[in-house]
């Protein structure tokens, strides 16, 4: 925010705007109706960014979450992740006409488990209303109304093929308190476009500043 700011008291008053409707901070104040202070984490490496993610949800929210209440979503192998979150990305810039090369740098985070998980995987044609590519949001209709069905039975959360990467498998957690032992990886510099999609030679490890 400094290089926003021309003196210190912009800079206050920048971070004061940011407090005030950051939804982070906010949920870590109980001010979210959709998701209990008491469910967040605090004093434990990497809180912030756990809490992160189960108070900034998108508008139209997730596969299994809703836009008031967001989820903790991991790819089981690295590659899985890449896909997800570079179709995402995509789509971003499809959605701006962008027509340009976007180079974005990620962070990747591990985290462990352990909690039985409701499991999507399978052939069974039931299933496969849940895990709808497209069109974005109104593929999620049925996957977020089963997610809050769960939620509300005292699930922790969803095993699932990934629907982005053949092969991939995903896990959605409802809980904070689940995602344990979350510790910093690797930080990938990814080089998309709207007009292709990923590829290993787009993709590519960068240090972490001042490593």
């Amino acid at each position: 925010m400094s290089r926003l700011s021309a003196n210190d008291l912009e800079l206050q008053s920048l971070i004061e705007l940011d407090g005030a409707t950051n939804t982070r901070l906010l949920g870590e104040e109980g001010l979210l109706p959709d998701i209990s202070v008491h469910e967040l984490l605090y004093g434990v490496a990497f809180s912030e960014i756990v809490n992160a993610a189960f108070t900034h949800a998108a508008p139209d929210g997730g596969r299994f979450n809703s836009s008031g209440r967001g989820a903790w979503y991991a790819g089981l192998e690295q590659e899985t992740s890449i896909a997800e979150v570079a179709f995402h990305k995509i789509e971003q810039l499809r959605e701006v006409g962008w027509k340009f090369e976007e180079t974005s740098t990620y962070d990747d985070y591990l985290a462990d488990f352990a909690a039985n998980f409701h499991d999507l995987r399978g052939d069974s044609s039931r299933l496969r209303r849940y895990l709808k590519p497209s069109p974005i949001p109104k593929c999620y209709r049925d996957s977020q109304e089963l997610a809050l069905d769960l939620l509300m039975r005292g699930s922790n959360g969803i095993v699932y093929p990934s629907v982005r990467r053949d092969g991939g498998t995903c896990v959605v957690c409802f809980r904070p308190a689940l995602v344990y032992h979350v510790r910093r990886a690797a930080r990938l510099e990814l080089r998309l476009d709207a007009a292709s999609g990923v590829t290993s030679d787009r993709v590519r490890e960068v240090e972490y500043p001042n490593s």
